[in-house]
């Protein structure tokens, strides 16, 4: 079965309700009327409720319709936002200058526009002072604030404590773009004649 409607003469009902190029009401007529009457247009008859008793039919432009459909789609795809979750990985003895580099990390994840998936893992002994791990996220939640808020609170799952850091909506992503690593030798070449 298409999901594309029927047209012109794949219409097979005795009478249709038919609708203008403009969207003015015609009414109910025979299916042949309609097809006199899209031929005299130069319009193609296309079924837009084949479920509807009795079917409503209207005059367009098949080609151009199915065009700018398209064209809208694309163009639907193009602004939907697609949602990267990053994953930075801490331990709870930290130190402060890796702790730094990692809240870097996780600030240029947010400026991006991608969400941050914040892990602390418990090895040995570590797992039973759970409050460490949790006062880091919390540390790392204050320090973050300006770009982003906790989507998701610290969760002990097993040896690891997770929390999900989103960015604020307001926020618009920053893309670095990628530097041209093919430019720069010609440059350098070009340069050294």
């Amino acid at each position: 079965m298409s999901s594309e409607p029927r047209i012109n003469d794949r219409i097979r009902v005795p009478e249709v309700r038919l609708v203008g190029p403009e969207g003015e009401q015609v009414g109910i007529v025979p299916l042949g009327k309609a097809l006199e009457l899209a031929a005299e247009s130069d319009l193609d008859l296309v079924e837009v409720a084949p479920m509807a008793r009795p079917p409503v039919c209207k005059l367009m432009d098949y080609g151009k319709f199915k065009y700018e459909s398209a064209q809208k789609a694309r163009e639907a795809r193009r602004n939907q936002a697609l949602t990267v979750i990053k994953e930075m990985k801490l331990r709870p003895k930290i130190d402060s200058h890796d702790y730094e580099t990692k809240k870097g990390h996780v600030e240029r994840f947010l400026k991006a526009g991608d969400k941050v998936k914040v892990t602390i893992m418990f090895r040995g002994r570590e797992q039973s002072r759970p409050e460490l791990g949790f006062r880091l996220l919390q540390r790392l939640a204050e320090d973050i604030t300006e770009l982003g808020f906790v989507e998701s609170s610290p969760k002990q799952d097993g040896r690891n404590m997770v929390m999900v850091v989103a960015p604020h909506r307001s926020a618009k992503p920053v893309r670095l773009p990628r530097p041209a690593a093919a430019t720069e030798p010609v440059e350098a070449a070009e340069a050294a004649e």
